[in-house]
Formats: C-alpha cells, structure tokens, sequence
C-alpha cells in the first residue's frame, strides 16, 4: 500500500513539474532583472553613479552563464542524454542540425533579454510587457502549426496574460521607446518565433530522455555562441557598441562590483535552465508559454518594488499592479484544472489499488 501511495506520490509530483519549474524560473527572474536595473542605473555605490552600459555588461555576464550552464549540466549528469560523436576515444557532445540553430536562436534571446533591461526611460516591466506580450501572441501560431490541441483553460489562461499587458499598456505615460531597444525586443521576439517550432517538431513529448536531450544540445549552443559573438564584436567591430562590448572585456573584472556582473550572469542561466524545462512541458504552447511569462512578470514587480530601496526609485504604477492581479487570476486558471483532474486520477488509482 506504501509502495503504491508513492509510485502516485512521485507521478504526481511529475505532473506537476512544470510549476516548480516555474517557481525557479520566478525565483531566478527576480535577482536577475532586478540587478540588471541596478547596474545601469548606477545604484552600487561603488560605481559612484556611473551606469554600466548593456552591451558593457555582456562580456561578463556571457562568461558567467556560460560556466553556469557547464557546471549544471555536469552535476545533474545529463550529457548522457546529448548525441555523441567518438573522436580520438573521446565520446563528444554535439548537437544535431536543428538544435544547434535552436541554440543560435536561444543566444540571441538570452543577449537581447539583458539588453532589454538597461535602456534609460524603459522600466523593467515595461520593456518585459513588450518582451511577454510578442512571445504570448506567437503561443496560439505555434500550436496551430505543430496541430497541437488547445485546452480551454489554456486559452483562459492566455487571455488573462494578454489582458494585463494591455492594462499596463494602455495607462503608460508615452511610448518614447528608443529605436535600438525596438530592434532588440524584435530580435527577441523573432528568435522565440523559430525556437518554439524547433522545440514543438523535437520536444515537448512524454519522454524525458527526448526532452533533456534537447535541453542539453541546445545549451551547448547557446551560451558558447554568445560569447563567441562578443568576442568577434571586440575583435572586428567598429563604433560605439563595438567599444562598449570591447570595454565589459578589459574594464570590469578588477572593479568591485563584480560581483553583481556575475550575479545577472548566473541567474540569466537560471532563468533559461528553469524557463525552458517550461517549455519542454508535454502541454500545448498556449498553456506553457503563458505559465512562463506569468511567473516572469510577477518577478519583475517584485524587482520594482526591490528598486524603491534606492533614492528616487517609483513602485509599479497601479495599472502594473493590476496587470499583476490579472497575471495571478491565469496562474489560478491554468493551475485549478489540470491539479483537479490529476486529484481525480490519483483518488481513481487509490480506489482500485484496495
């Protein structure tokens, strides 16, 4: 009887994996933006209230996911699971032809996503409404190309997330957006666009050996591919991003703060880590997508609210605040549902088991 109550215990614990994977994506999204804001707003004191440049803060922050990414994988024991090729009696990692363009995608978003943060005038929740809000609309396209069935709590669900954008949206005071951060939130929009369908045609199944190989060769990719950029922007590069890029290089790493530089590098790979086991979620896009996004935009008011500890720093605006409020509501309405009917199916186990 024991052993039955937790082989249940264990499957649904499985089930319901995607939420705490969600808590840890929500958990590493709070230091993560809210540091980013902090360093290019200047708020460490010991950078005497010089902001740090986004593309500055690159070069460290890549490094720093990189080692991350190697160090996680290595402890959960997972490159087992990646497509191996034997060179000189070495069994080698590798990715296949479509991760390893899922991971050139996945670079790009984890580039643009810190990016996002640093513009002046843009607040975190902000930049991350116009971030979540292109990312929720493309959830419902990629299902309908993979024929994936969308349940109605899913669409509830996504509604909801949709809902709080256009509240905070709709009540900001302007949209004097900068031209570069544009490019980089389409960048960013874009690249999910390609990845979902990579993830959607690849993943996303019962079996967890499918899922964490692809996990893992999209991460091989993806990190290195970043720094690889950088560095070929140091190298090659000409203008103003090009010497700020060739600055977070040589400029930082005997400064005291960091620290905080490693610290946004470290939970930028958290994020990923947790954000795409989200993904990888059996479930539709439209119910995963939005479970994701929900727990990075609580985050971010967390972040906001973290912010007021400093001079001159304003809480989220109450359309923010309500937007939030909408957010908890879809959690509430993709959460009750699938919990219910897996209660249900556990009661039916137990029931037979006697």
């Amino acid at each position: 009887m024991s052993i039955i109550s937790n082989n249940l215990f264990v499957k649904k614990l499985a089930e319901n994996s995607i939420w705490l994977f969600a808590f840890g994506y929500f958990a590493c999204y709070v230091p993560y933006s809210f540091m980013t804001k902090v360093l290019s707003k200047g708020l460490i004191p010991s950078l005497n209230g010089q902001s740090l440049a986004g593309f500055s803060i690159l070069p460290v922050t890549g490094i720093a996911t990189l080692i991350t990414m190697l160090i996680f994988i290595t402890l959960m024991g997972w490159w087992k699971y990646a497509s191996h090729t034997k060179i000189m009696g070495l069994n080698i990692p590798h990715p296949t032809r479509w991760t390893f363009l899922s991971g050139l995608c996945t670079s790009l978003i984890i580039g643009t996503t810190t990016l996002a943060y640093t513009f002046e005038g843009v607040s975190i929740l902000f930049a991350m409404f116009l971030m979540r809000g292109g990312v929720l609309i493309i959830a419902p396209i990629i299902d309908a190309i993979s024929k994936r069935h969308v349940r109605w709590f899913a669409w509830a669900g996504l509604v909801g997330a949709m809902c709080a954008l256009l509240v905070s949206l709709l009540d900001t005071d302007g949209y004097n957006i900068p031209f570069l951060c544009v490019i980089v939130i389409s960048i960013y929009i874009a690249s999910y666009f390609i990845r979902f369908q990579f993830m959607s045609k690849l993943a996303k199944t019962e079996k967890k050996g499918t899922n964490l190989r692809y996990f893992v060769e999209e991460q091989i990719v993806s990190t290195p591919t970043l720094v690889i950029i950088l560095v070929l922007t140091a190298i090659l590069g000409r203008g103003e991003i090009s010497d700020a890029v060739r600055c977070g290089f040589s400029a930082h790493w005997c400064m005291p703060y960091l620290w905080a530089i490693i610290i946004v590098g470290v939970f930028s790979q958290g994020t990923g880590i947790f954000g795409t086991l989200v993904f990888l979620d059996k479930s539709e896009n439209t119910y995963c997508i939005p479970i994701n996004r929900a727990s990075s935009i609580l985050a971010g008011v967390i972040a906001m609210y973290l912010l007021t500890m400093y001079p001159n720093q304003h809480a989220p605006q109450t359309s923010q605040l309500i937007g939030a409020s909408f957010i908890v509501i879809s959690i509430l309405f993709m959460s009750i549902p699938p919990m219910l009917a897996n209660r249900e199916t556990c009661l039916q186990h137990t029931e037979q088991s006697k």
